[in-house]
């Protein structure tokens, strides 16, 4: 029998997909007309993948695992998309949030746990002093602004295949200005200029571009854009340095999880102190995952502001920014004692939202601090390696098949490096195993136990044999 091509994959792959799941499909299409809604687009839109265009709809959740309206059962990798570090409804969060249901939720007064949860969380991060925000995209706006304030600069640079959440500051792409380039190397050829010929013959500058439709043109003019990792992006750095308000960054990128720069990092913290600018850690990932002091302890590289969510609020909506004085005063202005004549020692900015310390999830949130501090730093190393085994089991099926693929992990968030089909992951739900669509990996928790990762192995490698049966990986 002659092996299935794609197509005839594909459309095997879709009928399975759409008969296990027919409740989440119908909820779907009943709710368009109302719901806007863009989970089922998660990977780009083909008219071959149209019939399976929802997501699981769930209705219960426990440890490692979730259930559909459809009644079936899935090993779950995606974890709230990182947020559930403990696996899904842990009895310490549920029991706290019961607690505190009982008494009542106070918005406008302020919570009488936001300066334990506060200390708790600068201890855990390693900074003086934190906000509570709701969101990440927030929590990185605010850290933006912060600097800005504190610099009295305007530009921001930020790196290719970076994620920043979905601010209007946040949401662009690298514009390749070639052009720039070869100017510049045309009066490189004598003079002062002379010696930044060889920088210039190796690095492409990059400009900045809006992503999607409704962000401003004119907001480019303020955005750095350069290639990660590439040393040449620090001498560009220093040479603008002046005018820069920050650098932000993912230390390690939730797209290009293999490069894990710490000699780049090091290196942006010495461009930042020379020229004072605020260096910006996005840990929305690897905050509290990798380390307890996140990617910042990992690598050995502190932030002057770094912005937090996801494991921080136990799977309630919570941010984080946390910082030096320097930075942080610019949200109350600075410390100052009640009975004497102190006042608040800097100007500040706007930081305000109805929700950020809401009692629920700064009681989520203080359960897992607690939690946190209480296991130690054994915690994130145990599931590091828990991870690093389930990647080398992968890893050797895929090397068994001659496959040039490979499996990669920071911490304990893993993903295929290479390219894949979304076949991949639709083939993976229709298993039992959840991810998002068009994803390629996704998150351990404490929760998953040596049955859940033997499964996990078995599904991946199952369908990437069936993926190479029809010549599609």
């Amino acid at each position: 029998m002659n092996a299935p091509n794609h197509t005839d994959l594909t459309a095997e792959v879709i009928a399975s997909f759409c008969a296990r799941t027919p409740a989440s499909k119908a909820m779907a299409q009943n709710s368009r007309p109302h719901l806007a809604d863009k989970t089922a687009l998660s990977m780009p839109f083909s008219p071959a993948l149209k019939e399976a265009y929802y997501p699981i709809v769930s209705d219960r959740s426990e440890g490692s695992a979730l259930w559909d309206i459809d009644g079936n059962r899935y090993v779950d990798i995606l974890m709230g998309l990182g947020c559930n570090l403990f696996g899904h409804n842990p009895a310490f969060v549920r029991e706290a949030l019961e607690q505190r249901l009982q008494a009542g939720i106070q918005i406008g007064p302020q919570s009488e746990i936001a300066g334990e949860a506060a200390e708790r969380f600068a201890a855990l991060t390693g900074h003086e002093r934190v906000a509570f925000s709701t969101t990440g995209t927030e929590a990185v706006m605010t850290a933006i602004r912060i600097a800005r304030a504190a610099t009295g600069r305007r530009k921001i640079a930020v790196f290719t295949n970076s994620y920043h959440g979905h601010s209007d500051t946040a949401l662009f792409k690298s514009q390749r200005l070639e052009y720039v380039r070869r100017g510049a190397l045309a009066r490189a050829q004598s003079g002062p200029l002379a010696m930044l010929k060889p920088l210039l013959q190796r690095m492409m500058l990059t400009g900045a571009t809006p992503a999607f439709a409704g962000i401003p043109r004119t907001q480019a003019r303020d955005i750095i854009m350069l290639e990660y990792g590439n040393p040449h992006a620090l001498e560009i750095l220093r040479r603008a340095g002046k005018s820069l308000a920050a650098v932000l960054v993912e230390p390690v990128q939730s797209r290009v999880p293999d490069l894990q720069p710490r000699e780049f990092l090091l290196g942006l913290r010495g461009v930042c102190d020379q020229t004072g600018t605020a260096l910006i850690f996005d840990e929305m990932i690897s905050g509290f995952r990798v380390a307890q002091g996140g990617a910042q302890e990992y690598f050995g590289v502190r932030a002057d502001l770094a912005t937090y969510g996801k494991i921080a609020g136990g799977g309630l909506p919570l941010s984080l920014i946390a910082g030096s004085p320097r930075f942080m005063d610019r949200i109350d202005g600075g410390q100052w004692q009640f009975g004497d004549d102190s006042t608040p020692q800097v100007p500040t900015t706007l930081f305000a939202g109805t929700y950020c310390r809401h009692p629920l999830a700064l009681t989520a949130a203080l359960a897992v601090a607690k939690r946190l501090q209480g296991e130690g730093p054994m915690l994130q190393q145990g599931l590091n390696q828990t991870t690093r085994g389930l990647v080398e089991r992968l890893n050797a099926g895929l090397e068994q098949r001659g496959l040039s693929a490979r499996f990669t992990h920071f911490g304990s968030f893993f993903t295929m490096t290479g390219g894949a089909s979304p076949l991949l992951s639709l083939m993976a739900l229709a298993g039992g195993l959840h991810m998002r669509p068009g994803d390629k990996g996704g998150f351990l928790s404490t929760a998953h136990d040596p049955e859940d990762l033997d499964f996990i192995t078995t599904t991946f490698i199952q369908s990437i044999d069936r993926l190479e049966g029809a010549g599609v990986l």
